[in-house]
């Protein structure tokens, strides 16, 4: 083929009966099975731009993607390769290969050769179909990469090329649906599951009904009628209906199915009371919350009753959501993180589907009455309240829709104020045993505050340093003069600094007793310095802090220990902005560009983010060490930072990581704000010894850390790992 239109085709040879043929002529690749997952050659392509299809049998491996990373001459795979889903089980990457390339690996996420795995293709794309490619998702860099391309800038055109074809601009929530839409084959393999089970679950739909519009009301009845899970029944009730249409409509539908159950009340108790009254219905092992005018999935209860019988401990169940609106047009998803108590106590981010097993929700009384608009956050925040994280489930998948449309009885402004206020409440009683108080937070959501210990402890503050005296100077004065914490201890790790400059700030600090100098010389080893500084350290809470931090408000600290503190929290992380006031850490993403990345990364300061993300504290799988707080005695605990593998880049994921497997919990707080001139003193991976150096710290992590990386559990699988701002 060659032709500059034509693509060039390759495709690999699976195991048996495992081989989809792509194109006219496609010519096998030679594969080889090792310990660390399938390796396949690339004869020829190296530094070819070539699109790479895995395909899974679409019955069994739609949510498992395959991980792929380039092996060079060295014989270690790299980075994994994000990639997008195209449906029916296949996922695709479109990039360049490395020069070096001499194979690609292909695994699944414990390091095993992918069992689901039925057809790896390899196309060779030229460069009219990759110009179609970019314009088609982002016209702006494509034109730029054709300009420099047009100037001879080969080097610059192919980044801007690549990362046109990353971005997917024409995709969106309805491209996502076009690949995550069961399938007939889908439909009969579950089907065909659920009439193999022994003792399939009763699952109980508690749904209270008030004037709802008919249209919608019969909606909702008709996509739990729709539900491939058969072992259900709607409890529904009629919490004294105005309109004469809806009694009908519930007594036609009980007529023609015996699972259906109505029970009207004859006067209105609100959804509270009407709830409670389908709880006293109920016969099955698990209710499922429903409104009068949303609707389920197909695929809704099948995945509650398969949670249920993998794991018969659990308590709570929760699904992904979406809206709908009166033309049935799917919106707005809400790809949920698992379990985060943090969160849950700012906002019911749980919301739909909701299933609860049934005795606990007897135990704790169901819903309350005079907590309406918060009913639902309430329970959740009195049924979570000490219950073991272990029997919550989240399933990451979109199993119910919100309906958002005329009719369909959403609040009033005055009835969201009522909402607010009961959520508040609902939280100021869960936290008062323990002197939490609840204040209004951003956004309308609830604000936790929890109490300082008296008196405060000691704050170490850590801070390694070369030279430009003119930023450290900015976060010392930030430290001594701007914060209000009463107790600081500051700790510099100078290594090597030689600026006469540097000189005059430490002398004028000389006779402050809460800051000492202590020389490391040698090269630079962010963990080695660190480590030195946690040793050298008095106080009781340590704080990682990088020298070109500048304090913006003064009760960011005291933000930080009441959390840091806490005897089930390992770490700490604050908001650092960039300069010019957009986000440089909202928490820390793992798996973003193969090992991990920072959440919403250049979005201003006053966007909220993801569902309010960046303006809620929350739990997160890591933070920076450019400000980070601990307890001394977890960072003994868990060894502290690896000076030897990991001296300066992905040492503070790896800690809290490490933290995190120790049994603790880690939480990113948006009232400790901070600016980061980032990396202004080290500067960046700018020589061969450092790209060299990064490179082997990028393979620690991977071979440390590999199935943690692919999993975080406070970023949805169905978000995008190109970067963290939460993309489909």
């Amino acid at each position: 083929m060659s032709s500059a239109a034509q693509t060039e085709i390759a495709e690999s040879r699976l195991p048996p009966a495992q081989v989809i043929g792509l194109a006219r002529k496609p010519r096998p690749l030679p594969t080889r099975a090792a310990s660390d997952g399938l390796h396949v050659a690339v004869p020829g392509l190296a530094g070819r731009w070539v699109e790479i299809v895995l395909a899974n049998d679409p019955a069994e491996g739609r949510d498992t993607v395959p991980d792929i990373s380039f092996v060079g001459p060295d014989g270690r795979p790299g980075s994994l390769l994000p990639q997008e889903a195209r449906g029916g089980g296949a996922f695709a990457w479109v990039g360049r290969l490395p020069e070096d390339v001499t194979e690609l690996r292909v695994a699944d996420p414990s390091g095993r050769v992918p069992a689901r795995l039925r057809r790896i293709a390899l196309r060779r794309l030229a460069r009219p179909i990759l110009a179609g490619r970019g314009l088609l998702r982002e016209p702006g860099l494509t034109v730029q990469a054709l300009y420099w391309r047009v100037l001879g800038k080969k080097v610059r055109a192919r980044g801007f090329l690549g990362r046109a074809l990353r971005h997917r601009r024409v995709s969106g929530y309805e491209a996502w649906l076009g690949t995550h839409t069961l399938r007939r084959t889908e439909r009969d393999g579950i089907a065909a599951e659920i009439a193999a089970w022994a003792d399939p679950p009763l699952i109980s739909v508690l749904m209270p009904v008030h004037d709802p519009d008919p249209k919608v009301l019969r909606a909702a009845l008709a996509s739990l009628g729709a539900q491939l899970y058969p072992h259900w029944e709607l409890c529904v009730v009629d919490d004294a209906s105005t309109r004469a249409a809806i009694p009908k409509i519930l007594a036609r539908a009980a007529e023609a199915d015996p699972r259906i159950r109505v029970l009207t009340r004859s006067e209105n108790g609100h959804i509270a009371r009407a709830t409670n009254d389908a709880l006293g219905l109920a016969r099955g092992v698990a209710c499922a919350f429903m409104d009068h005018d949303d609707a389920l999935t197909v695929d809704a209860l099948y995945e509650v009753a398969r949670a249920l019988r993998r794991d018969p401990d659990l308590v709570l169940i929760y699904s992904d959501e979406d809206k709908i609106d009166g033309r049935g047009r799917r919106f707005d998803p809400h790809f949920k993180a698992g379990f985060d108590r943090e969160l849950l106590y700012a906002q019911n981010y749980i919301n739909h589907l909701t299933v609860v097993r049934t005795e606990s929700l007897r135990a704790v009384g169901g819903l309350r009455p005079g907590f309406e608009g918060s009913q639902d956050h309430d329970l959740l925040l009195r049924l979570t309240d000490g219950l073991d994280p272990a029997r919550i489930r989240h399933i990451p998948r979109v199993l119910y829709h919100w309906r958002a449309a005329q009719g369909s009885g959403t609040f009033s402004d005055r009835s969201l104020a009522r909402a607010e206020a009961a959520r508040l409440r609902a939280l100021a009683e869960i936290v008062a045993p323990w002197g939490g108080r609840a204040e209004p937070g951003p956004n309308g959501f609830n604000r936790l505050i929890r109490p300082l210990p008296e008196p405060p402890p000691r704050v170490s503050a850590i801070i390694p340093t070369r030279d430009r005296a003119e930023i450290l100077s900015v976060t010392l004065d930030g430290l001594l003069t701007t914060t209000d914490y009463p107790d600081i201890e500051v700790v510099i790790l100078d290594n090597d600094s030689r600026e006469p400059e540097t000189a005059a700030l430490f002398a004028r600090y000389r006779d402050d007793p809460r800051v000492r100098v202590v020389p490391v010389p040698g090269a630079f080893n962010f963990s080695d310095l660190s480590n030195r500084g946690a040793a050298a350290a008095t106080g009781p809470v340590l704080l990682f802090l990088n020298n070109d931090i500048e304090v913006l408000e003064p009760g960011w600290l005291t933000e930080m220990v009441r959390h840091a503190v806490r005897p089930e929290i390992g770490a700490v992380g604050a908001k650092l902005l960039y300069p010019d006031r957009t986000i440089q850490h909202g928490g820390i993403v793992l798996g973003i560009g193969g090992v991990a990345g920072h959440s919403h990364l250049g979005v201003p300061d006053a966007d909220p983010g993801y569902f309010c993300r960046m303006v809620i504290a929350h739990e997160v799988s890591a933070v920076t060490g450019a400000c980070l707080a601990m307890r001394a005695d977890v960072f003994a605990e868990v060894g502290g930072f690896d000076a030897v593998a990991l001296k300066v880049a992905f040492n503070d994921v790896d800690l809290c990581l490490k933290i995190r497997r120790a049994g603790y919990r880690i939480v990113w707080t948006p009232f400790a704000k901070l600016i980061h001139h980032e990396s202004k003193s080290r500067g960046a991976e700018d020589t061969p010894e450092k790209q060299k150096r990064f490179e082997g710290e990028v393979l620690t992590m991977l071979d440390r850390w590999g199935p943690e990386l692919r999993a975080d559990p406070y970023y949805n699988i169905n978000l995008s790992r190109n970067s963290g701002h939460y993309r489909v």
